[in-house]
């Protein structure tokens, strides 16, 4: 467990990253969480006084991780670029992301889509079951589901099913 302070950050100009809030985690307190890995894991713990779990540390180069600080995060701390905050964190062993049954469901019914579903790695798989995850409505996450069924059968991750969807979306508009 590594308990310290922070500033929050916000990134300027930074390719995808652009505009993000987050905080830095440097190499020696990701170290303590977890030696000698240099690539993405989750994290369990306390922002000041504001529980989460299941949270990615992600590599920035020389050891240092970042923690991407979501709005649901900002607005539980009640905190913004600039502020000070307090971090406890510990590795997060407990968190797994599972496909919803609904998800599953249609894959099956879709030739091949399971099959390609199921040989992603993991964390792509998880893209996909994240973005369903979030939608707000019962429609929106209908249309996930069939795009995501739609990029399955195509055999396509999903950085391609976002690029191809956004054409489709632009051709639309004109």
């Amino acid at each position: 467990m590594v308990d310290f302070n922070t500033i929050i950050l916000q990134f300027a100009s930074q390719g995808e990253k652009t505009g993000w809030t987050y905080i830095e985690i440097p190499a020696d307190m990701a170290s303590e969480l977890k030696p000698g890995n240099k690539q993405s894991f989750r994290v369990k713990g306390m922002l000041d006084n504001h529980p989460v779990n299941g949270i990615a540390l992600m590599p920035m180069g020389e050891g240092n991780f970042i923690m991407p600080l979501n709005a649901d995060m900002r607005r539980g701390i009640r905190k913004s670029k600039g502020a000070m905050l307090h971090l406890c964190l510990e590795v997060d062993l407990d968190f797994k992301i599972e496909p919803p049954a609904d998800l599953l469901e249609c894959l099956e019914d879709e030739p091949g889509a399971i099959d390609f579903f199921n040989s992603l790695a993991k964390s792509h798989r998880d893209y996909f079951v994240k973005w369903i995850e979030s939608a707000k409505t019962f429609e929106t996450r209908s249309k996930r589901i069939a795009q995501t069924v739609t990029a399955m059968s195509r055999g396509w991750d999903y950085g391609q099913m976002m690029r191809e969807f956004r054409k489709i979306k632009n051709n639309l508009a004109l």
